[in-house]
């Protein structure tokens, strides 16, 4: 994509979240542009800014597993390339099952993740209180367990990568609204942006929970959907929980920062769209409540001390949407990572870059192209386990 002759591509990427800002950083350190980072927030203002901080490798395709995998090893020497420290903690991540069909559905995963080199396994249910003690365990088949998963803090994150973008000269515009998509003769050429035009022969849709929203401005039809997530943290207890825990029943998941603030989430429906904003509800915390303690009695004296919410980026098989869209020459989509896009964003953001480029990638880009959406076929990858 990137033109062999005349002056350099303009390149804009619209959102400034995980998966943007790493964007820049790889396109960057390629030497393409110049490059514009545009988002209508603040830095940390979307889901990046919002999640539970969990970086897992359990899932249920091979090309998933090595996204995460690689991401894990980006996160590991983070504070020794960008100067920030992460608190990125190897504790693992804990999956529990309550039925035959989730049990073989933890079997499968742990296949994959075992065919990939890693050391996943399978847990029995007088196993669990090993992990997460003082953990309930009555009505619990087992589970699955990756030591090599972990949590970190986002904002640090997000912190670094604002710094080294901006030192490799990045031009990054917090505060401005996209407000359309320029199209010529079947390609992009710049943005509508509350700041005025922005030229670009190409555009980056790294815009998460509103991808789809730009992704129609651009004239494009695309399966995402945004979804409303709800999450909260208690006040500290002493730390005694090492893993992210999650159950496939209901999407519960939670961890213990190392300040001794329990953090999670539970599913529950809300309708789907981004136009209710991100705030969280009394019916989540009464909900998270019971989850809570009835997994984990311990707990049933902590207060809450704050909750909140954010947009998953969902796609009908749960795998992203990465590189150009065949119907519009210069739209690169970077986007559909439901809840994982800061779990994938250094390996996927890589790839994204990648197709900027027009370089050869070691995954199948069919996998990822929003092409499959727009072809019949049968028998493609579906990615099921997307919680937590």
């Amino acid at each position: 994509m990137i033109q062999a002759s005349g002056p350099p591509d303009r390149i804009a990427i619209v959102g400034a979240g995980i998966m943007g800002l790493f964007t820049a950083h790889h396109l960057a350190r390629a030497g393409a542009g110049p490059i514009t980072v545009v988002d209508r927030g603040w830095l940390s203002n979307g889901a990046s800014g919002r999640n539970g901080g969990g970086v897992r490798q359990q899932w249920e395709t091979r090309a998933t597993v090595r996204l995460a995998r690689e991401s894990v090893e980006t996160y590991r020497r983070f504070g020794r390339e960008f100067g920030y420290n992460i608190w990125f903690r190897q504790g693992g991540y804990l999956f529990l099952a309550e039925t035959e069909t989730e049990q073989r559905h933890l079997a499968q995963v742990v296949s994959v993740v075992q065919s990939e080199g890693l050391d996943g396994r399978l847990v029995k249910p007088e196993e669990v209180p090993r992990y997460a003690p003082g953990l309930v365990t009555s009505g619990l088949l087992g589970g699955s367990y990756l030591r090599s998963d972990g949590t970190l803090y986002p904002f640090p994150a997000l912190w670094a990568l604002k710094e080294a973008i901006i030192q490799q000269g990045v031009d990054l515009r917090l505060g401005t609204d996209v407000t359309g998509v320029r199209v010529d003769a079947g390609r992009v050429t710049g943005l509508d942006t509350s700041a005025g035009v922005l030229p670009a022969t190409i555009v980056v849709n790294a815009a998460g929970g509103w991808s789809r929203e730009l992704s129609a401005r651009a004239g494009l039809s695309v399966p995402n959907q945004a979804t409303r997530h709800e999450i909260l943290a208690t006040e500290p207890v002493k730390p005694f929980l090492d893993p992210m825990v999650t159950r496939l029943r209901d999407g519960l998941y939670f961890s213990q920062t190392m300040r001794g603030e329990i953090v999670g989430g539970l599913s529950l429906a809300h309708p789907p769209g981004t136009q209710a904003g991100m705030l969280s509800s009394p019916a989540f915390l009464r909900a998270m409540a019971r989850a809570l303690v009835g997994i984990l009695p311990s707990l049933r004296h902590l207060g809450v001390l704050r909750a909140w919410s954010g947009f998953y980026d969902d796609t009908p098989d749960g795998l992203p949407v990465i590189g150009e869209d065949p119907r519009l020459r210069g739209f690169v989509h970077a986007n559909g990572f439901g809840g994982h896009g800061f779990m994938l964003a250094p390996a996927a953001s890589r790839r994204v870059a990648q197709a900027v480029l027009q370089e050869k990638t070691d995954l199948d880009p069919g996998l990822f192209s929003v092409d499959r959406f727009l072809t019949p076929g049968t028998g493609r990858p579906v990615e099921g386990l997307q919680l937590g």
